[in-house]
């Protein structure tokens, strides 16, 4: 009696243990989720292919001369970054665009001036840009002879400007312009200069009256706001141009100037050779903003 008792019970344990094993009534075992499936990561948009945009296809013309991708890179303009450039126009189809699609703010830092020419050109890059498909928010910046910042916030981390700083030569704040920009830059911000390039052997007219300026004369007004030289790239060098042209720098391509009064016109005058040599030579310069 006492072995069969034995037996019996020893055979409900069993039953019991393996009914808990299989997940039957009154298991405790957690049961297996199947795997979640991880969101589509969107691969970021590059700079080469916002380069090819078909918007963009009255501009390619001038990328030989521009090389916007090898310039931007070189500026170290990526992905979630806050890039400004001052006085915006070719370069805004692929920068703002290129921000948009990578988590960045573009901000264009228009030219504050009492002109109608100036309010005119202004409205005309709003009316084109701001608030237009594949752009992005496109916040706006104030540049120019008045004390007022360019970013209330001096949060850029680039800020880029492309043939201008002879303009500010000639109107006689050169200086503050490279202060603004200093402002503008969070530490450890990049300062990108790209500008007609004159060779160190000739003669710096302080008004820039010819369109060139020279390398170490913009390092010095960069050095002067507070600024650390980084480096330069020869990416847009043009060694055929010799930048003693008799219209200046406008005398080349895309402007090509000649004067309507041909008493002003030299003997001899080529237009076609000067279009021959392209675009100028400039100098691409990287300046930062200590830490």
């Amino acid at each position: 009696m006492t072995f069969k008792f034995l037996t019996t019970a020893l055979l409900g344990a069993s039953l019991v243990a393996l009914s808990a094993c299989s997940g039957g009534s009154g298991s405790t075992e957690a049961k297996t989720e199947a795997p979640k499936k991880e969101a589509a990561v969107k691969a970021p948009v590059t700079l080469a292919e916002v380069i090819a945009n078909p918007r963009r296809a009255d501009n390619t013309a001038r990328d030989q001369f521009r090389h916007p991708k090898e310039t931007l890179e070189f500026f170290e303009v990526g992905p979630g970054k806050k890039v400004g450039e001052v006085w915006p126009g070719w370069y805004t189809p692929v920068i703002a665009p290129y921000l948009a699609e990578n988590d960045g703010v573009y901000v264009a830092v228009l030219y504050q001036g009492d002109s109608e020419r100036v309010a005119a050109r202004n409205q005309r890059f709003i009316d084109t840009y701001v608030g237009k498909d594949g752009f992005g928010t496109i916040e706006i910046g104030k540049f120019g002879s008045e004390d007022a910042p360019i970013v209330e916030t001096g949060d850029l981390d680039v800020l880029l400007s492309f043939r201008n700083v002879h303009n500010w030569m000639g109107r006689g704040y050169a200086e503050k312009a490279f202060k603004d920009f200093y402002a503008a830059l969070k530490p450890g911000g990049i300062l990108g200069i790209v500008e007609h390039r004159l060779p160190e052997s000739a003669t710096q007219d302080p008004k820039g009256s010819t369109g060139y300026v020279q390398e170490s004369y913009m390092k010095d007004l960069a050095k002067q706001a507070g600024f650390e030289f980084v480096g330069s790239s020869e990416v847009n060098a043009n060694p055929r141009d010799t930048a003693d042209h008799p219209f200046g720098v406008w005398t080349l391509p895309p402007r090509s100037r000649v004067p309507e009064d041909a008493s002003k016109i030299p003997e001899g005058f080529d237009a076609e050779l000067f279009k021959n040599i392209g675009e100028s030579d400039r100098a691409t310069l990287k300046f930062r903003k200590p830490l």
